[in-house]
């Protein structure tokens, strides 16, 4: 049994590296083919070198992608594309700020209950002694 538990050890190393490292990467790998896979003339995307621009053309045949960064058109290979930019929903942002900022105003308006004479008693207190 004790010639078999550093096999045992090292079998269980690299299914657990198996797991945390190898696994996540290819599931990765696949989510990125399939971004590739469903881009289309307008998105906005980035690049491997963190350029931000629009696609203008894709030619699938040779795996190439023109990107329009402020009228700069740029060719870059397909797998270039870093990710693709998602545009936020206007609806949601525009309401949420407005309800933030009605909050503090309430709590601003309201007086604070905290007494101030405590503060004036002290200074008369250690002014006594």
């Amino acid at each position: 049994m004790g010639q078999y538990a550093g096999i045992i050890v090292i079998v269980v190393l690299f299914a657990l590296m198996y797991f945390f490292m190898i696994r996540p990467q290819k599931q990765q790998q696949q989510k990125h083919q399939e971004t590739l896979k469903t881009l289309k003339k307008g998105d906005r995307v980035v690049t491997i070198g963190r350029l931000h621009g629009v696609i203008d053309n894709i030619d699938r045949e040779k795996n190439l992608v023109t990107i329009d960064c402020d009228g700069v058109y740029l060719d870059f290979d397909l797998n270039a594309i870093a990710n693709v930019e998602k545009a936020p929903a206007p609806a949601a942002t525009a309401t949420q700020p407005a309800a933030k900022s009605e909050a503090p105003k309430d709590e601003q308006s309201q007086p604070s209950e905290s007494p101030a004479p405590k503060a004036e008693q002290a200074n008369d207190d250690q002014a006594q002694k």
